[in-house]
């Protein structure tokens, strides 16, 4: 797999990840939700519908950060929307470039909601699935999926990144365990 392609695959775990509704999300400006929505209902869309649709959720994010730079939920959105519109983009230095964006606004909704579970599971996501060479770290997606479950314990996501995490270093009794468990 080229190392395009495995950044794709890694924007695109995590925005999926990202756009999981759930009660735990961070509180945030109702502007900050709207957008969160968009980009969770953009899953269902024609690719242009789609383009279209990231293209508002992204903007009415940033408008949200712009607004309250402290709304953890507004960071979030601004992930969830660049990171589902980059991949559509199939840009590999755009991908490059936004990848280092995606990074700072995940690592500022952690900063601002550390134990927001989708936050979280993302960050696992997105470190799981990165190459080494641009920042993918097994360890601490693996850390990080685990403190998402200890918080929401029902995040399928999660748990599912999670059990990739442990067959991939050869833990595959955890990892079935961890499946049929929930």
């Amino acid at each position: 797999m080229t190392r395009i392609a495995q950044i794709s695959l890694a924007l695109t775990a995590s925005a999926l990840l990202a756009a999981r509704a759930t009660s735990a999300e961070p509180t945030g400006s109702a502007a900050a939700q709207e957008a969160l929505a968009l980009c969770s209902r953009a899953d269902d869309l024609t690719q242009a519908e789609k383009a279209a649709l990231l293209d508002q959720g992204l903007q009415l994010a940033e408008r949200a950060v712009a607004a309250d730079p402290q709304d953890p939920a507004a960071h979030f959105a601004v992930f969830c929307n660049l990171g589902k519109r980059t991949e559509l983009d199939h840009a590999p230095l755009g991908s490059l470039l936004a990848l280092r964006r995606l990074r700072r606004e995940l690592d500022l909704t952690l900063t601002l909601a550390p134990d927001d579970p989708d936050a979280l599971a993302a960050k696992g996501a997105l470190l799981f699935n990165l190459p080494r060479l641009l920042g993918g770290d097994h360890v601490e997606a693996e850390r990080l999926l685990r403190r998402a479950l200890a918080v929401e314990p029902s995040n399928t996501e999660a748990r599912r990144y999670l059990a990739r995490v442990l067959i991939e270093r050869g833990a595959g009794d955890e990892a079935s365990a961890l499946l049929v468990s929930h």
